[in-house]
C-alpha cells in the first residue's frame, strides 16, 4: 500500500489538506529522483552529511509541502540541516528553531543564503565569526584565504529570494512567535529526541503558531507495536497508537502501519541507502550504523497534522 501523493489541489497549495501517517517507503527515492539529486548536491556544497534515513525524510516533507514561494515555514529542530536551506532557496521565509545555539553559524551558510537572528543573541555578526575562526589555528594562511573567500562571497546574498531566521529556543516555549503566524511547520527526525511525556506539549506549541488550515509535517522513528528508545540516536520510536494520541489524529486517519514488516524488509534491502552511508558511521561503533555496518533497527514515519480551521 502506498499513501504518498503530491497534493491534489494544484501547484499553488503550500501544504496538503489531508492528515496521514505514513511509514516512508524506499520507493520515494525513485519517485523523486530530481529532488534527491538536488538534496545531495546542496548538502555536498555545504559540507553536510545525511543520516542514513534522512533522504527519505527530506523527500517526503518537501514533496508534501508543494509550492512554498513566499510562505512562512518553521523548521522545528533545524540545527544546521539541509531542509531550511533548500526551502529558503525556493523562496520561503524559514524560521529555524533549535534548542542548540547556532549563534556562531559558519560563514559558508551566510554567503549562500540571507540569514538573520530573530533576537540579537540568536546570531552573532559575521565579522565576529570570521575572527573567532582563527583561534587555535596553526594554518593561518590557509584559514585566512578560506575565510576571506567566504566573507567576500556574502556579497551574493541577494541572489536568494528566501530567508532563514535563526531562533535558538526550546520547542516547548516559542515565546517570540505569534499564534497563527506560520503557513507550515516541518520537523525532520527531531521531535523524537523529546521525552514521550513532553512530546505532546511540543506538538501543542507547534500547532499554536501554525495558521488554521496549515500543516505540521514531521518525521520520527516508527515502532511496530510499542514505543521504545533507540539509544544510539537518543530517539524514541513510536507506535501508530502513540502517534495518533500525540498528534491528536482520528482513529481512521490513513496509515500504512499494517505493512510495517514488508516496508521494513524493503528498507533493509535498499542498496541506495546502504551504499551511501555517511563517513561518520564508519568512524565509531556508537551510532545508528556501528562501524558502517548496514543494519537498520527502525524505520521512519511521516506524520501530517492539519490545524483545524
Amino acid at each position: 500500500m502506498t499513501l504518498h501523493n503530491p497534493d491534489s489541489e494544484g501547484q499553488n497549495a503550500c501544504v496538503p489538506s489531508r492528515e496521514v501517517i505514513e511509514i516512508l517507503p524506499t520507493s520515494l527515492l525513485d519517485l523523486n529522483r530530481l529532488l534527491v539529486n538536488e538534496l545531495r548536491d546542496l548538502a555536498g556544497s555545504l559540507g553536510l552529511d545525511f543520516g542514513w534515513h534522512y533522504l527519505l525524510d527530506l523527500v517526503w516533507i518537501i514533496d508534501m509541502l508543494g509550492s512554498i514561494q513566499g510562505k512562512r515555514i518553521m523548521d522545528a529542530g533545524a540545527g544546521t540541516g539541509v531542509v531550511q536551506w533548500i526551502l529558503a532557496g525556493q523562496g520561503a521565509e524559514v524560521l529555524s528553531v533549535d534548542r542548540v545555539s547556532r549563534a556562531d553559524l559558519p560563514l559558508r551558510y551566510r554567503k549562500r543564503f540571507r540569514v538573520e537572528g530573530l533576537r540579537e543573541q540568536d546570531l552573532i555578526p559575521a565579522r565576529r565569526v570570521f575572527v573567532s575562526n582563527f583561534r587555535g589555528s596553526t594554518k593561518l594562511r590557509a584559514r585566512l584565504t578560506s575565510q576571506a573567500r567566504d566573507l567576500i562571497g556574502m556579497a551574493d546574498l541577494r541572489r536568494t529570494s528566501g530567508q532563514v531566521t535563526i531562533y535558538n529556543q526550546d520547542l516547548k516555549n516559542l515565546a517570540s512567535i505569534d499564534d497563527n503566524s506560520m503557513d507550515a511547520v516541518v520537523s525532520v527526525s527531531a521531535l523524537e529526541h523529546n521525552q514521550p511525556e513532553e512530546l505532546a506539549l511540543v506538538v501543542e506549541e507547534l500547532l499554536r503558531v501554525l495558521k488554521p488550515g496549515g500543516a505540521l509535517l514531521a518525521t520520527l522513528g516508527a515502532a511496530r507495536d510499542q514505543d521504545w528508545f533507540h539509544e544510539p540516536s537518543f530517539g524514541w520510536c513510536y507506535s501508530e497508537a502513540s502517534l495518533k494520541r500525540i498528534f491528536d489524529l482520528s482513529q481512521d486517519v490513513p496509515s500504512n502501519f499494517q505493512d510495517y514488516d514488508k516496508l521494513f524488509a524493503d528498507l533493509r534491502e535498499c542498496a541506495e541507502l546502504r551504499e551511501n552511508l555517511a563517513k561518520f558511521y564508519f568512524q565509531s561503533g556508537d551510532n545508528g550504523m556501528p562501524w558502517g555496518e548496514w543494519d537498520p533497527q527502525y524505520q521512519s514515519v511521516g506524520v501530517c497534522k492539519v490545524k483545524a480551521v
